[in-house]
């Protein structure tokens, strides 16, 4: 082994910062984008965000003919003569880049600005006062029953979006309001700690008995009372051990004339598996009602609320913000892009005008560093915004008959054919269809929604398991509630419409749509 000198010839792949920054900003979703916007909006200050009157006028959006129609008009986001390659560099039909047009808001020249044009009008220092405070405030302008934010509560800020009460803590204000001793004050925290989301008591009464200090000196009597006090606070039934002492709580506290109480109490007593299996001919044997009798105590148990913590539980909605809005006008579905799920920015003009070109000093060379950014960064955020609209375009172009017709109309869709459509790479719709949400007349979804696997047919062709799903759920609710039909029939059913699908393949779905078995979905009628 020595030192020594070689000289080899090879070729290696690597990516550009720019490209990373491209890939980076496409997969992201609309909430990371728009924090990863502000980051740039902070940290370049070359940059700042249009308005919303500007953002109006550069909205992006596409059409989409009705089947049998040609349109001479066709959308520049899907125009053959720009294709955008997996290097996110647009370029035309023979392979050189495209130049862009001149933009003033992205290549930083100066706009007039409105002030200017004010300040050049002929407006007159002085002009006569004629006017007092009621003619410009009128009361009628507010709605009747507005009452903005509390001018003294200095955390109005902070409460607006702070979460709801909580079952512990909705539990403890009606402890605090019973003047309990300190036993059984420590019972009622033990047994309010141990509930679960639900409101269901998780730990055993030994566990408190045990973990209890011994100068307390507790008894497994004095936390059945204290238990049995907190189970009867609002709501009722809260702290219940199981189903079935929830379910008595609530019965046996109804009024003692309520028709059909008696008989219901004695069925979630001693057949509350019975009941849960829909054995509703055991549990006539055994309780001699008849089924019209049978069915008035089911109805009176189906009023009751099995879980009731859920009524307190704490539960943060999140809103999805569509990425894509597709709407039908004058028989043409129309795909744009969601103004408001990004907001436009732009090169300052009056930062940009201060860059001199043969000024080498820190500060200009600063400048040109911070513009060269911002460009690279406008230009990815364009790039994203075009491939998401094409690749948006062919899916809708796609799934045409799901927004015509529903969840059973939709075709079988993979990557590789929206891949091919708008010649991109597979990798390339993955990330562009990630978290990524198209709202429909028929409600939003994600794009990863439109794809799916397909199912052969007896004639040969090809049904996509979203269809499938559709019709084994049409299919469910209108069977007939005394017999509802097995996974095997249904099964049957679908290959009489030359559907050929396996009995645990109907299984599987009828499970991802959370329908029970044929067993439990049995009912009186």
């Amino acid at each position: 082994m020595k030192p020594a000198l070689t000289l080899k010839l090879g070729q290696q792949l690597r990516m550009t910062p720019q490209l990373q920054q491209a890939i980076r900003l496409l997969q992201l979703s609309t909430f990371d984008l728009e924090q990863e916007i502000q980051e740039a909006l902070d940290s370049n200050l070359m940059l700042e965000e249009l308005d919303t009157d500007d953002q109006q006028s550069g909205d992006d959006e596409t059409s989409l003919d009705p089947p049998g129609e040609t349109d001479n008009s066709t959308d520049t986001s899907t125009d053959a003569s720009a294709d955008t390659d997996e290097t996110g560099v647009e370029t035309d039909s023979s392979g050189e880049e495209i130049t862009l047009a001149a933009n003033p808001e992205v290549d930083g020249e100066v706009i007039p600005d409105t002030s200017d044009q004010i300040a050049s009008d002929n407006i007159a220092d002085e002009l006569p006062v004629d006017s007092v405070w009621e003619d410009v405030y009128e009361e009628s302008i507010l709605p009747t029953g507005y009452s903005g934010p509390d001018e003294n509560d200095e955390n109005f800020i902070d409460t607006r979006n702070s979460e709801g009460i909580s079952i512990q803590s909705h539990l403890l204000e009606q402890v605090n309001l019973l003047h309990l001793t300190d036993t059984d004050r420590y019972i009622a925290m033990s047994v309010i700690d141990g509930l679960d989301s639900e409101g269901v008591l998780t730990i055993p009464l030994e566990d408190i008995l045990e973990g209890a200090p011994l100068e307390f000196e507790l008894e497994m009597d004095e936390i059945l009372a204290v238990l049995h006090l907190i189970q009867h606070l609002d709501p009722l039934g809260i702290a219940a051990r199981d189903l079935r002492e929830c379910l008595l709580i609530q019965l046996k506290n109804m009024p003692k004339d309520t028709d059909w109480r008696d008989e219901a109490i004695l069925v979630v007593d001693q057949h509350i598996k019975s009941l849960a299996n829909r054995d509703f001919t055991h549990i006539s044997r055994k309780t001699r009602l008849k089924e019209s009798e049978l069915k008035n105590v089911i109805t009176l148990i189906q009023t009751l609320n099995p879980r009731p913590g859920n009524d307190i539980a704490v539960s943060n909605t999140e809103y999805v913000d569509p990425d894509v809005i597709v709407t039908k006008r004058n028989d043409r579905w129309v795909v744009e892009l969601n103004p408001k799920s990004a907001p436009r920015i732009r090169v300052n003009p009056e930062y940009s005008s201060l860059i001199k070109r043969s000024d080498n000093s820190s500060d200009n060379t600063y400048l040109k560093t911070q513009l060269q950014e911002a460009r690279w960064f406008m230009k990815s955020l364009q790039q994203r915004n075009d491939t998401l609209l094409r690749v948006a375009t062919k899916i809708v172009e796609y799934q045409r008959g799901f927004l015509e017709y529903g969840d059973q109309a939709m075709k079988p869709l993979v990557l590789h054919d929206i891949a091919k459509a708008v010649d991109l790479h597979e990798s390339t719709i993955s990330r562009v269809t990630t978290q990524k949400y198209m709202h429909t007349p028929a409600g939003v979804f994600e794009l990863k929604y439109f794809f799916s696997s397909h199912v052969s047919t007896h004639a040969g062709g090809e049904v996509s398991s979203i269809a499938i799903r559709a019709l084994i759920k049409k299919l469910v609710a209108e069977e007939n509630p005394r017999k509802p039909l097995s996974d095997s029939k249904i099964a049957t059913m679908l290959a009489d419409q030359n559907i050929d699908v396996a009995r645990r393949t109907i299984a599987k779905y009828r499970e991802a749509l959370m329908i029970p078995p044929s067993n439990e979905r049995k009912q009186l009628i």
